[in-house]
């Protein structure tokens, strides 16, 4: 799922502050591993999640969809000693490789994950409680988890949206997937409650800032 050219993306990786080693050992296990690897958030798109939470001042993150535990660990880097990530996943077998790498950084205490449906995890949350929300779950629930999610953010706050470019497909959608994508842009597009930012970094993402 990369848009830019190998050479063009090798070259922005070269020129990114590294992240810690421990994210290169979780990467090789995350591709020995796991059956759907490149589901996994790399160094660039782990280094933009890290930083857009340091320069928002982040304390309390809400992110839907773990798989190895990548992307939490990046932003709970940045997190403050007393800021919260909670994650939600339904894979148990994936989120016990995160759990392991969480417990190999002192950053991972600041991360609680929650096995479940993600929709009912949301309506458990306190009203406008959180600074950023991060979607990269099942793209046939965007929409869904978009509407649940907005309510819960403070003013200002950030809603970030991975896959929205889906590999180009929704510039002609043919399968399901392809539609739910691009069905879910548009209706992003129209809500008057956040201004939006697509971007085309590695899969497509998505920001949108609270109003």
């Amino acid at each position: 799922m990369q848009l830019t050219s190998p050479e063009i993306n090798s070259y922005c990786e070269a020129h990114t502050t590294d992240l810690s080693p421990l994210f290169q050992k979780l990467r090789e296990e995350t591709y020995a591993k796991t059956t759907a690897p490149n589901m996994q958030v790399g160094k660039i798109e782990g280094s933009l999640l890290r930083m857009l939470v340091a320069i928002t001042n982040a304390k309390n993150i809400l992110e839907l969809g773990t798989f190895t535990g990548f992307s939490a660990l990046a932003m709970a880097e940045a997190l403050p000693a007393d800021g919260k990530l909670i994650t939600c996943d339904i894979d148990e077998k994936n989120t016990s490789i995160a759990r392991e790498y969480w417990s190999m950084s002192p950053h991972g205490e600041k991360i609680e994950l929650k096995i479940g449906s993600a929709l009912d995890t949301l309506k458990k949350i306190t009203s406008e409680s959180q600074d950023i929300i991060f979607i990269d779950a099942d793209k046939a629930n965007y929409t869904n988890y978009w509407e649940l999610c907005v309510p819960l953010l403070k003013k200002n706050a950030l809603l970030i949206v991975d896959n929205v470019l889906w590999s180009g497909r929704v510039l002609n959608p043919q399968e399901s997937s392809d539609h739910h994508i691009a069905a879910f842009n548009e209706h992003a597009k129209k809500d008057s409650r956040v201004e939006v930012l697509m971007l085309p970094v590695r899969d497509g993402i998505l920001l949108a800032r609270k109003i």
